[in-house]
């Protein structure tokens, strides 16, 4: 493999999608710049995630400045990394769990640490002359023979709610996921002509159809969870697609931030205190009812005997993912797989903080026969290395967000560049049930 050494790394403070600062990161190969990183922030955060390091100071951007993280960088994982190969991701992550070796990254910051982490990956790929998501697929395959790079099906908000929409319903997104469609190009056209008709029927009834939530799907005061699903279906139907049949549907339900420890408290469902056996059967009801293909922390992360009853129940007919529940941490996906929790895992690379881990994630994914989901976060930058990522590891899914704001569409972009170029094929019904 061809080899390149780092002669330098320069971070900077930059802003995301919601006007938080966040991490920049360059890296230079043998005195040329050659790869750039930008770390995303999550809204909807679980306990166990990777730490963003953060100022505190009340005076500069309310306190989430992220200069010191910056300075961390700069000052202390920069002189570290100066001479190590731009191709050795593994060696460089190494090193980097090495300068902060605490459980969550908090002595460094898990945004400094990615973004040295994925920026490093960039300019191996830019050293190599070949795309970057040839590059991870080679990373992915070195302990596990060939690896074959597929286009994932996308899962796209239409409805957002919960933290991404002001708590206007409980459940945080009601997705759409294009299943017949044969091409990426195809697939994009429908998920926008679902999101057109959406607004347009929302109007109709009287509610916000304009507005968006943070990752651009609509965030209207609906009356019901419930009512958002048949919304969407109609939409679908608006749009001369079938339900079920070309168009199915994903729920993020986001269950530990209505959950007090004791109940699941649903405020958009008259206030409804429901244990984790009534969550399961609620759920169950509405995969019964709509086309559901795809339930997303329908528990909270630590209820694992909640997550056993929803996978025993649910798990032969649909993807029952863990976000909050797995964290992209290996150990929390091996723990899973023991306890029978749940049958795919969410893949957010700042979950967990460094390239080498989300790989190794997906990899114990692939042993494991769970699916695995490549994921954007609330507040995301124009940054694209996920669709290369979703690309080399052939993610079942991508979930970027909706088919609005420039921050998303630099991804699904970018899959419709690598579609041309014939860098995948398309993963043709990705989304039908298991």
């Amino acid at each position: 493999m061809t080899s390149g050494r780092i002669s330098k790394i320069h971070a900077r403070e930059v802003l995301d999608s919601r006007g938080r600062p966040t991490v920049e990161v360059d890296v230079f190969v043998d005195g040329r710049w050659s790869g750039r990183a930008i770390v995303p922030s999550g809204a909807s955060t679980g306990a166990a995630e990777a730490l963003e390091l953060r100022d505190g100071d009340k005076n500069r951007y309310d306190g989430d400045g992220v200069l010191r993280a910056v300075a961390n960088v700069n000052e202390i994982i920069a002189p570290q990394l100066l001479g190590h190969d731009a191709c050795d991701q593994q060696v460089v992550d190494s090193r980097l769990l090495e300068l902060d070796p605490s459980p969550r990254k908090s002595q460094l910051g898990a945004n400094a640490i990615l973004g040295v982490s994925l920026a490093v990956a960039h300019a191996g790929a830019a050293t190599r002359a070949i795309p970057l998501y040839r590059h991870l697929g080679e990373l992915l395959s070195s302990d596990q023979g060939e690896c074959t790079s597929q286009m994932p099906m996308p899962m796209t908000n239409m409805i957002s709610g919960g933290l991404h929409a002001g708590h206007n319903l409980d459940f945080q997104d009601v997705l759409i996921i294009p299943r017949a469609a044969r091409n990426m190009r195809t697939a994009l056209e429908w998920i926008a002509r679902v999101y057109r008709r959406l607004g347009a029927l929302l109007i109709q009834a009287g509610y916000e159809g304009r507005l968006v939530g943070d990752e651009g799907g609509f965030g209207p005061r609906l009356k019901s969870n419930e009512q958002a699903i048949e919304f969407v279906v109609r939409s679908i139907e608006a749009a001369n697609l079938r339900p079920g049949e070309d168009m199915t549907l994903a729920l993020d339900v986001a269950a530990t931030h209505f959950y007090n420890g004791r109940t699941y408290c649903m405020a958009a469902e008259s206030g409804r205190q429901l244990g984790n056996q009534e969550v399961v059967d609620y759920l169950e009801r509405l995969t019964t009812k709509y086309p559901i293909a795809s339930i997303e922390d329908g528990l909270a992360e630590e209820d694992w005997s909640g997550w056993r009853e929803l996978t025993r129940r649910l798990g032969g007919k649909i993807h029952i993912i863990g976000d909050d529940l797995f964290a992209t941490n290996p150990e929390r996906l091996r723990h899973g797989v023991e306890q029978g929790a749940a049958n795919s895992v969410l893949v957010k690379v700042n979950q967990i903080g460094t390239l080498s881990e989300t790989l190794a994630t997906i990899k114990l994914a692939r042993r494991s026969a769970y699916s695995y989901v490549v994921s954007a976060r609330s507040g995301e930058t124009e940054d694209t290395t996920i669709a290369d990522l979703a690309v080399a590891s052939a993610a079942t899914y991508i979930k970027i967000g909706s088919i609005v704001r420039s921050e998303r569409l630099a991804k699904y972009n970018r899959l419709l560049r690598i579609e041309e170029e014939g860098g995948a094929r398309f993963q043709a019904s990705g989304a039908a049930r298991t």
